[in-house]
């Protein structure tokens, strides 16, 4: 099993969880993913998730970035080839599914009967989707947990702008990691026709942009230099050897980068 959240580690909110999960199954070894994720940013915590359960022992996912807790937002539960997934319908499950070979089924999760005896309005972490994981961990089947949804109907999160051009490609800022590194949503096959120099502007600058080294990693750049590669989950990304590519370049996820011959 694993937890990814926005939670911080500041509260009691992880160990919460955690603690629902090891009453009811406490054979069930829980991964920590990260609670890390900036609160509500649900995109980041869809790219963090669907870059991480592919390394993960086949299970039960249990993601939680939930700004919507308490409205009527869905919680859901999604089978895969490879695992279950839990968490609120709100994007944040549906990237993960897709790397975990697609959603083969999906249930709502109504039963007051699976959650905690007492469910707060802003807490389904704690009262909702720990304990329908643990059940699931358990072996209970997918349709004891909820009744059956159409996976079409599941919200999913705007695709990203990605345009390729002639001498190179434009590209949305997916994410940032903790390194200032900037991932786009672009594929890394897309530096394969560029030439050992190019030059990154961001979308709203009108100027020749930064040079940059196509490399392979940090080292190919010099010492403060941009270097554009692709990184181990198979994106584009733009970094600084010895420093923070985010910062250099000012941007934000949302945010366009233009990557293009020198």
């Amino acid at each position: 099993m694993s937890l990814t959240t926005d939670y911080g580690l500041a509260d009691g909110f992880v160990a919460a969880c955690h603690g629902v999960i090891a009453r009811l199954a406490p054979e069930a070894r829980v991964i920590d993913v990260t609670h890390l994720v900036p609160p509500a940013d649900v995109r980041r915590g869809a790219a963090v998730l669907a870059q991480t359960v592919p390394h993960l022992p086949a299970g039960v996912h249990v993601a939680v970035v939930d700004p919507g807790v308490g409205t009527t937002r869905r919680g859901i539960a999604l089978a895969t080839p490879r695992g279950l997934l839990v968490g609120p319908d709100n994007g944040l499950l549906v990237d993960a599914a897709e790397v975990l070979g697609g959603v083969t089924a999906a249930v709502e999760l109504t039963d007051p009967d699976q959650f905690a005896p007492e469910v707060s309005r802003t807490f389904h972490g704690r009262d909702v989707f720990a304990p329908v994981a643990a059940r699931l961990a358990l072996g209970a089947p997918l349709a004891g947990v909820g009744p059956a949804v159409d996976p079409q109907s599941l919200v999913r999160l705007p695709t990203p702008v990605l345009r390729r051009e002639a001498d190179g490609f434009t590209a949305e800022v997916l994410t940032v990691d903790h390194f200032g590194n900037v991932q786009l949503a672009a594929p890394d096959d897309l530096l394969a026709p560029l030439p050992a120099r190019v030059r990154v502007r961001t979308g709203a600058g009108s100027g020749p942009g930064r040079e940059a080294v196509h490399g392979r990693t940090f080292g190919d750049a010099p010492p403060g230099g941009l270097v554009v590669h692709g990184d181990s989950a198979g994106r584009v990304a733009v970094a600084v050897n010895g420093g923070r590519a985010v910062d250099l370049l000012a941007v934000t996820p949302g945010d366009l980068l233009r990557v293009a011959a020198g």
